[in-house]
């Protein structure tokens, strides 16, 4: 059974969108916070989980991963390289392909931010009954899906 349209009617805390914002924020906030102390930032530690530590990750996989424009994540890259979290390598049968590996400092880093996430989620899971995460991952995957066949706009 579908819920009834109401949306117009609504006050942003009831929308879907403000309240998957404003938790990302407060994740956002609290993911900072412990990283400052590190010094690491939210989005350090996100790339860092995404570079395979014993064989590296091509740059080209690393922003789909992340949901980055490459843009950014060039950036990104640059400035981790220049703080010494990383090193990019040309493939050797495939000049063409760099991959990111992780310094010694760069593990270190991601073993940081490992725990953290870890943490986090450990905190949820011993407070949020498993029937109502296995309800929420639906629903988020549900939205997904909804906002890749981006069909409800008129265009």
């Amino acid at each position: 059974m579908k819920a009834k349209n109401t949306t117009a009617s609504l006050p942003k805390e009831d929308t879907v969108d403000f309240n998957i914002k404003f938790a990302w924020h407060s994740i956002n906030r609290m993911y900072n916070q412990q990283a400052a102390g590190h010094d690491l930032t939210t989005s350090i530690g996100f790339v860092l989980l995404n570079i395979d530590s014993k064989n590296g990750t091509p740059a080209t996989k690393i922003a789909p991963l992340l949901g980055m424009e490459p843009r950014s994540l060039s950036r990104m890259l640059k400035a981790l390289e220049e703080r010494g979290l990383i090193c990019r390598k040309s493939d050797p049968d495939d000049k063409r392909l760099v991959k990111i590996f992780l310094t010694e400092l760069g593990r270190q880093k991601k073993d940081i931010a490992k725990k953290t996430v870890r943490t986090f989620n450990e905190a949820i899971r011993n407070q949020v009954p498993a029937d109502k995460l296995k309800v929420f991952f639906e629903v988020i995957k549900d939205i997904q899906k909804i906002i890749d066949q981006n069909q409800f706009f008129n265009q």
